[in-house]
């Protein structure tokens, strides 16, 4: 028998066997055969077995099983092997048999928790940090490889692939090899995996991959499930104890020599050590009495848990830390965070064990230290681990003050322990006289304790394996919450005169149920749920474990039989449904920061998406009527009431879901809750107190505080995705679209979002499978028209695509819409939109043949459009007047209107570039005097400097001097003063010199007509003027170069000198002028030697 010592690792417990039983023989031990011979591990029949194991129902085996196995698998569950020894004195060898083959586990889903983030047991959704993922797509993809990469799928698949072998199991140990198939880049490879057991746990694994992980590796996992769905292929031998204990001492003595010679290079120095310890009286080895067998099983002390490698939790923990803060590594931790929750709810002790390591880490976090010297702050970022800290002067319970107050809850209320405990806890006495009934009118019991904590004991129950009391508990609570919501409707209806009379209403809930930390709503909708799905048999949620596992695959949920607590055609679905209802339409405040915004934000869309998966049946649509009709008529109590807080969180999204929801079965209803829904209070400006002309402007109960929304634009995308779901909803119902236009007009205020519900009205009016829906088509252009009025005088950068589209909309409608926005266009549009993109797309032959117009109706769309020209023009001639001409140029009158404002304006506020532009397209359309006459305005309001030779104007300039000179001497005599006066760069002057001299003035005249006069004279005007304007800059320039000059623009200098020379000898004393020039250099720059002397070169 083993008898307790020191215990030598790696064994668990020392055993000896002072004694042969009466009547054997050595070599034989009490009870049977020998162990030596080894036997399989199956029992007394394969099916009992499987049975046992649970692959087959109890039921349907063919034979009952064996009182010895029923004994032998409860014992292995809770008896440590040494206290079956202690306990009899003889155990006969087929009992030593069955409980070493019932103690290996039996179920495979611990197998795969210890190898693996998520069993699939739980619903996909419900994982911290994110929704369920639907199936299909790159998505589905995605998640089949991350699945099959994880340990417990490759460990499958090494089973099923043969990989598994020489499996052996000793006791209560079990071992074997694994081949680990080649890959493209890696030989093949054998891993030898050895796993240590104990009451249907696995206490410790070794594996040659060394696998550095939290998880168990895929080799240990092909060895276990090969243990538990071959069991009858496994070798089962006693403890190696019981086999020596056989032998006598020739035996032994050859036993210790053929393993010494089969492993002695590893083995030899250690059983030399303990040879030598052994024969010395005095050792250590000699005071212990027995000696140690690593595969004997447990001894009594021994923690009977399943083996977690603490030290990659620390590590894994640690490097999670290191990537990035606390923040940048989110997802591995929520998984951590899954994974203990779901130990916990299998009641494994690891559950709270990893937890503590994980906070351990938290708290040895260097940075806690280091921020904590430094007084660093908090910021977002970081709130998402402590979820909500809360540095505001609100009364807000953080997550250090939640912690406290789970310090002190307990479990000893006998109310609370009858809810818990019982289906038939009743009580029929009832009055409704108190605020906090024990028990509702039926009799059924109530819990009265905040939200958020009565909720958490329903998460606690579930986490730690107690599903049916937390379902209990559940109901109790959800029972209460729908007696607070009719006694609140009361009081409200009670009181309701006199608070719409002041139109103002307090906050009703700091603490919203949905987006709270500790999740009230999600818990007991999940609850609930899960009811809905799981039998009695499987309430623990592993039922189809290896068809459900990591499949995000759609779940059926059906209205089972009604509880005990349950109103007649009531089931744990409805009540679910209602539950989410009710928490998502509870008015509640917008809570401060970033992180807690995004929160209720994404746990609003979380439970949606959740509610989205059940089909709704007439019980449903019931409850979703009744809701409905309750948070329209709750006042301050519902998010959905008359009178809400300004800063209440709005309710659009979770009216979108109920619109879409109650569309098909109560459309009055669905308007009517999704139109309340639209206001945004927020971003009201606040109305006097008592001012009901406007309901949705009531006054706030801090009305100068403009809060910090960090969500508002994604919540403003909520409204407009609201208003849009209607406006589809709507399409052909004129007095519903009047309403949602109504009401996206009074409520929405940013322009952008206006402008995509216009897009989307027209999109759905002008679909290509039938005729366009003109009221729909109208809505599109009323919301187009308010985005053209709201920024009109505010810069944003669709603002052109805005317009076109405008114009766009208005033609579908018809005539008389762009009629409209031309005769309103200063209300609209800025000039220069009216008269480049508006008129000018009206008047456009494609606009035409697009509305089907006669000469008529063409010809007064026209009338329009020039007059908005001539209206722009005379707004904006800068910008517009080029256009008023194109657009009237068909029309004398409007024409010559048009002409007139841009003279008009000329001397004032156009510049030379536009009268330029405006000169060229009136030479184009043959008005040549006309281009001349604003040629010469243009010219006035130029200034060209010496040295700006390549300015743009350079171009108009020598263009008005050919149209000058074209048009004969008196045009070019006009305007070569206005040329000498703003030009001063000697090289524009100079070509437009040569130019005036190559042809006779007018030899080109108006129609064509060739004049027969000879070339104007350089020595008499306008010529001279020119020649010596030419010269003159010509010698100012050379000076000013010459100021700053550098040696390498010597050559350059040289060759403009060049061209100034050829000027010079156009005048008839030109060699002399530039002689004396040149001379004058030499003498005022004499010090510029080098360059002197390349001019005395060059020009002597």
């Amino acid at each position: 028998m083993a008898e307790r010592g020191q215990l030598p690792a790696p064994a668990k417990r020392l055993c000896c066997r002072p004694g042969y039983g009466s009547g054997c023989r050595p070599g034989q031990r009490a009870g049977g055969a020998g162990a030596g011979s080894g036997a399989l591990c199956a029992g007394p029949s394969s099916a009992a077995a499987a049975a046992a194991l649970g692959l087959l129902p109890l039921g349907k085996t063919q034979s009952p099983e064996s009182l010895l196995d029923i004994a032998a698998r409860k014992v292995a569950e809770k008896w440590p092997f040494q206290r079956v020894e202690e306990r009899f004195e003889r155990i006969p060898e087929p009992v030593q048999r069955r409980i070493v083959y019932w103690s290996f586990p039996r179920s495979e889903r611990e197998i795969c928790m210890y190898s693996s983030f998520n069993t699939g047991a739980e619903d996909p959704a419900a994982a911290p940090g994110g929704a369920a993922t639907a199936p299909g797509g790159a998505a589905d993809a995605a998640a089949a490889a991350d699945e099959n990469r994880l340990p417990f799928r490759r460990g499958i698949a090494l089973l099923d692939g043969g990989c598994v072998d020489n499996v052996l199991q000793v006791g209560f140990h079990l071992s074997g090899t694994v081949t680990e198939p080649a890959m493209q880049s890696e030989p093949e490879t054998v891993c030898n995996v050895a796993i240590s057991f104990d009451r249907c746990k696995i206490t410790s694994v070794t594996c040659s991959c060394g696998n550095k992980d939290i998880f168990y590796c895929a080799h240990v996992v092909a060895l276990s499930l090969y243990r538990i769905r071959k069991p009858d292929q496994v070798k089962l031998h006693l403890p190696i104890s019981e086999t020596l204990f056989q032998m006598n001492r020739d035996q032994l003595q050859k036993f210790v020599q053929y393993l010494i010679t089969v492993h002695h290079t590893e083995v030899l120095p250690t059983a030399q050590k303990l040879a030598d310890e052994i024969l010395s009286q005095n050792s250590e080895i000699n005071q212990v009495h027995g000696a140690p067998d690593p595969t004997a099983g447990a001894s009594i002390d021994d923690e009977n848990c399943w083996h977690l490698d603490e030290e990659q939790v620390q590590e894994q923990v640690k490097l999670f830390l290191s990537q990035g803060g606390y923040h940048g590594s989110g997802k591995q931790l929520n998984l951590l965070f899954a994974k203990v929750r779901e130990m916990l709810k299998m009641r494994d002790s690891n559950g709270a064990r990893m937890l503590t390591l994980i906070t351990e880490q938290f708290m040895a976090d260097p940075r806690l230290s280091l921020w904590r010297q430094q007084g660093t702050a908090m910021t977002d970022k970081y709130r998402q681990l402590w979820d909500e800290l809360d540095s505001s002067n609100r009364p807000h319970r953080t997550v250090f003050t939640r912690a406290i107050e789970a310090c002190d809850l307990h479990w000893q209320d006998s109310h609370l322990q009858h809810i818990i405990s019982s289906d038939l806890y009743t009580n029929y006495c009832y009055h409704d006289d108190t605020e906090n009934l024990l028990f509702d009118s039926h009799g059924w019991p109530l819990w009265h304790e905040h939200v958020p904590t009565a909720c958490a004991r329903v998460d606690a129950l579930r986490s730690h394996g107690y599903p049916r009391e937390a379902l209990r508990l559940a109901i109790a609570i959800v029972n209460t919450l729908r007696r607070q919501q009719q006694k609140q409707l009361e009081m409200f209806r009670a009181q309701k005169k006199e608070l719409l009379h002041r139109g103002v209403t307090s906050i009703t809930n700091l603490e919203g149920w949905v987006g709270h930390p500790l999740d009230p709503i999600g818990t007991l909708f999940s609850s609930l749920m899960e009811a809905c799905r799981v039998d009695d048999e499987n309430f623990h949620g592993f039922s189809d474990f290896m068809e459900n596992m990591g499949q995000c695959k759609s779940l059926e949920y059906q209205h089972l039989p009604a509880h005990k607590f349950l109103e007649e055609g009531e089931s744990y679905l409805t009540l679910a449904v209602e539950v989410a209802l009710i928490g998502l339409g509870q008015q509640r405040i917008m809570p401060d920061g970033l992180y807690a915004q995004e929160k209720v934000c994404r746990n609003e869309e979380q439970l949606i998406s959740k509610l989205q998966e059940i089909e709704l049946d007439d019980t449903l649509v019931k409850i979703f009527r009744k809701q409905a009709v309750f948070l329209l008529e709750a006042g301050p109590y519902s998010g959905l009431g008359e009178v809400t807080h300004r800063e209440s969180v709005p309710m659009h999204t979770f009216a979108k879901y109920l619109f879409t929801s109650l569309l098909p079965h109560d459309a009055e209803l669905a308007y009517k809750t999704a139109l309340r829904a639209m206001r945004l209070l927020v971003l009201e400006s606040t109305a006097p107190s008592g001012d009901m002309s406007r309901p949705h402007h009531i006054a706030s109960v801090v009305p100068n505080r403009y809060p910090r929304w960090f969500t508002l634009s994604h919540i403003e995308s909520q409204q407009c995705e609201l208003a849009s779901t209607m406006l589809t909803a709507a399409k052909g119902d004129v007095r519903r679209l009047e309403t949602v236009l109504e009401s996206i007009q009074k409520n929405i205020h940013s322009s952008s979002h206006i402008f995509k519900l216009a897009q989307d009205a027209f999109k759905i009016a002008t679909l290509m499978d039938s005729l366009p829906d003109i009221t729909l088509l109208k809505v599109s252009l009323e919301l187009g028209l308010q985005v053209m009025r709201m920024t009109l005088s505010t810069l944003n950068w669709r603002r052109r695509e805005m317009v076109r589209w405008l114009v766009t909309c208005a033609t579908e409608v018809g005539v008389y819409a762009l009629d409209s926005i031309m005769q309103n266009w200063f209300t609209l549009f800025t000039p220069t939109e009216a008269t480049s993109i508006v008129a000018t797309t009206v008047m456009s032959n494609s606009t035409i043949v697009r509305l089907h117009l006669d000469c008529h109706q063409q010809e007064k769309l026209a009338g329009s459009a020039r007059t908005l020209a001539l209206q722009c023009a005379m707004k904006d001639p800068q910008n517009c007047a080029l256009s008023a001409l194109t657009l009237c140029e068909k029309d004398h009158i409007a024409f010559e209107t048009a002409y007139q404002i841009v003279l008009d304006a000329a001397t004032t506020g156009m510049s030379y570039s536009q009268l330029f532009t405006i000169a060229r397209y009136m030479e184009h359309r043959g008005y040549p005097m006309r281009a001349y006459k604003l040629a010469t305005l243009a010219m006035t309001h130029l200034n060209l400097s010496y040295n700006q030779d390549t300015h743009p104007a350079i171009n108009d300039v020598l263009w008005a001097c050919a149209l000058s000179h074209s048009l004969g001497k008196n045009e070019l005599a006009a305007i070569i003063p206005l040329v000498v006066k703003s030009v001063k760069c000697a090289t524009v002057l100079s070509d437009i010199l040569r130019r005036c001299t190559l042809t006779t003035p007018g030899m080109v005249g108006l129609h064509g007509r060739r004049n027969s006069g000879k070339l104007m004279s350089l020595d008499k005007a306008p010529l001279r003027q020119l020649l010596d304007a030419t010269i003159g800059a010509y010698i100012n320039t050379t000076h000013s170069r010459l100021t700053h000059i550098s040696p390498r623009h010597y050559s350059e200098f040289i060759e403009f000198l060049s061209k100034a020379r050829e000027t010079f000898l156009m005048a008839h004393d030109g060699h002399i002028q530039f002689t004396q020039f040149i001379d004058n250099l030499k003498q005022i720059y004499k010090g510029k030697k080098k360059l002197m002397m390349l001019v005395r070169e060059r020009f002597g």
